[in-house]
């Protein structure tokens, strides 16, 4: 069941694309109301779409090490997941259908945990990589309301942890617990082709056990009830059904709009120079890796310039080497936490409110994060909640998101920009802009985490935190376009110096530098700045730059061991060669390190990505191509390649090739 919701996501994808392009073809717009009484809806036909809820339960566990006991555990966790199915709709209404789904915990540490236990040698456990089940269902529909009930097979995957392990540390085994599902809801005709769920699903998971290299042995049985919400898409609605709305857009309606993506990168590297490596080095044997995540963006309009936007996704695999091993690092969707399942995300959950000041309008297009319509280009916009600081600062035009342009870390972001966020590259924070004809200033507040590279966050607000401002201008060259931004940037998070940690060490010589640092952590401000350059040549050729700084005293905290940065390059439409949707793209990163910097890790300190055990400081230097395919409307193979020269900063290491496939859709 590894592959069960990349298939499912590839599934949504294709049938959306296919109406999208035959939307895009053929615009239709429907009237309001048309004459006569319109028929009931049908509900027969496929769908796809996803769900998220929130899970909880008992664990009923068996454990011998080395003495047997029993006991029982509360598990819970937020979930998300996909689903496709198939619905008939007989002449008395009644209605009889078929539902595949698969659910999946959230990304946090502790919420896929279905149980622990803590012993004098060990800690053991079992963690839930997955749910899914198949379902029928049986219910009435009362024209534009479905009430439902559903029940089926259901299983789910365990994974049994013992720490520390005879062979491995942990020693970890996979087991499939089997067992059925009840539930009820109700579902809703939202808009053309859409229709939105709530359910209560019950799950009786059988016993599933284990006996570890230790001869210790662990089983459970689980109990799980689940809330949730969903949305489905029906790619064959009727079309009858487009009268009852004002617009029959497949995502695109008055109050809402639904976007989505889906991602898989498959990305290695051949074998390279070496002579030593250490914890945070790339291995200098070939190795491959791949990532992939789907997910959707809801839109919706609350009220004159109110704006809520949900973004949930699944994320799952790993980068090179866990996502270490260089400063730049070649793999823009490898987030730190190496997730062998998929896990759920809710990336982005924020409120937005534009205040209009008058006078000119100017069109805003729907996509990601933006609902079409109208607003004053004299403008203050606030926005609160959870997303990205790189959804509002240092973006670019040709170098900003890895899903589609660039991949390495420094060129699609300014690579000293040492900007606050979890190990997913989220948080939390609050924005406001005045936006004018010809400029724009930016200012935000930000949380950070309680230390260098965690999912916490420091709650003690504006005494810690991380404060950003922007100015962008944007001018003509030559009658083309161009923006320049200017940022600067102050972080106060708990942190340790480099120096203070280098200090210790040559005090107590058996200290390693990497606990000596930790040692020296205490409220700690880190600084710096960026300039952001992207200029349009032709209707075709657009060129970008982007140089940035920090102080480079204190830890990094969350982004990359990079103190200084200058990335240039440039993007190319294929319309010259008879390929207007395809897309070229060439640039180049030197990135570098403080004083400081480079003396922790030549002491064999570990950063938050690199740390080879000792070090030949030169500057990392990075080249990075793409050819982007369009294979049909909404489908995009792109063809990477990346040299990087003097890896993690060592001159003693590489040159390394990366080779990289990345296949992405949207609609």
């Amino acid at each position: 069941m590894k592959n069960v919701p990349l298939l499912l996501s590839f599934a949504l994808f294709a049938v959306a694309f296919g109406d999208a392009a035959k939307a895009a073809d053929v615009p239709i717009r429907m009237p309001t109301k048309a004459p006569g009484v319109p028929p009931p809806y049908d509900w027969t036909g496929p769908y796809v779409g996803g769900h998220v809820g929130y899970s909880r339960g008992t664990a009923q566990v068996t454990l011998t090490d080395p003495d047997p006991t029993q006991f029982g555990q509360r598990l819970g966790s937020l979930t998300g997941g996909l689903q496709v199915g198939y619905n008939f709709l007989l002449p008395s209404r009644f209605l009889l259908g078929i539902e595949v789904d698969a659910s999946f915990p959230n990304y946090l540490a502790a919420d896929d945990v279905a149980w622990f236990r803590t012993t004098a040698d060990t800690d053991t456990a079992e963690k839930i990589d997955y749910m899914a089940s198949v379902r029928g269902r049986v219910g009435y529909a009362f024209d534009h309301l479905l009430i439902y009930a559903t029940g089926g097979f259901a299983w789910s995957q365990g994974r049994f942890l013992q720490s520390p392990g005879v062979i491995d540390d942990p020693d970890k085994a996979l087991r499939t617990h089997t067992g059925w599902v009840l539930g009820a809801g109700a579902e809703r005709v939202i808009a053309p082709g859409w229709t939105a769920r709530l359910e209560y699903l019950y799950r009786n998971f059988g016993f599933a056990d284990v006996v570890f290299p230790s001869g210790a042995s662990a089983g459970a049985s689980l109990d799980i009830h689940a809330v949730r919400v969903g949305l489905n898409y029906h790619p064959f609605s009727p079309a009858s059904d487009a009268v009852r709305f004002d617009n029959a857009s497949k995502t695109q309606f008055d109050d809402w709009e639904v976007h989505g993506q889906t991602t898989y990168i498959q990305q290695g590297y051949p074998a390279f120079r070496s002579p030593y490596l250490g914890a945070n080095s790339f291995t200098p044997w070939p190795q491959t890796r791949n990532t992939w995540t789907t997910s959707a963006f809801l839109g919706l309009r609350l009220c004159d310039g109110g704006e809520l936007y949900y973004n949930p996704e699944l994320l799952q695999g790993f980068g090179l080497h866990d996502t270490t091993g260089a400063a730049g690092f070649p793999n823009g969707e490898a987030q730190k936490s190496n997730f062998q399942y998929p896990h759920y995300s809710t990336s982005r959950l924020f409120l937005r409110q534009t205040f209009g000041l008058g006078g000119e309008q100017e069109t805003a297009e729907s996509g990601y994060g933006q609902m079409a319509g109208k607003k004053d280009v004299s403008r203050i916009t606030v926005q609160i909640g959870r997303f990205a600081v790189h959804d509002v600062f240092d973006t670019n035009a040709y170098a900003n998101d890895p899903r589609a342009d660039f991949m390495n870390w420094s060129i699609w972001a300014a690579g000293a920009f040492d900007y606050p966020a979890d190990r997913i590259g989220l948080g939390y924070g609050a924005v406001a802009e005045l936006n004018q004809k010809s400029w724009a200033l930016r200012v935000g507040y930000f949380l950070t985490g309680v230390e260098p590279n965690v999912n916490n966050f420091d709650m003690n607000l504006i005494r810690r935190g991380a404060y950003v401002a922007e100015l962008e201008q944007r001018y003509s060259f030559f009658d083309r376009a161009g923006k320049l931004r200017l940022g600067i940037w102050a972080d106060t998070y708990f942190s340790g110096s480099y120096r203070q940690a280098i200090d210790l060490t040559l005090l107590n010589p058996d200290l390693d530098p990497t606990d000596a640092i930790v040692l020296t952590r205490r409220g700690r401000t880190k600084y710096g700045y960026y300039v952001n350059v992207e200029q349009s040549l032709t209707d075709d050729v657009g060129l970008f730059g982007r140089w940035s700084w920090n102080d480079g005293k204190n830890e990094i905290s969350a982004f990359s061991d990079i103190d200084s940065s200058l990335s240039f390059g440039a993007s190319i439409k294929g319309k010259a060669w008879g390929r207007p949707d395809d897309k070229l793209g060439v640039a180049g990163a030197i990135n570098g390190l403080s004083g400081d910097h480079r003396d922790y890790l030549a002491a064999g300190g570990l950063g938050i990505l690199i740390g080879d055990g000792r070090l030949n400081y030169r500057t990392e230097r990075i080249l990075e191509t793409y050819y982007a395919v369009n294979v049909v409307n909404g489908v995009i193979l792109t063809f990477d390649y990346q040299f990087m020269v003097n890896p993690a900063h060592n001159a003693d290491r590489g040159p390394i090739s990366f080779f990289s496939a990345r296949l992405h859709g949207e609609f």
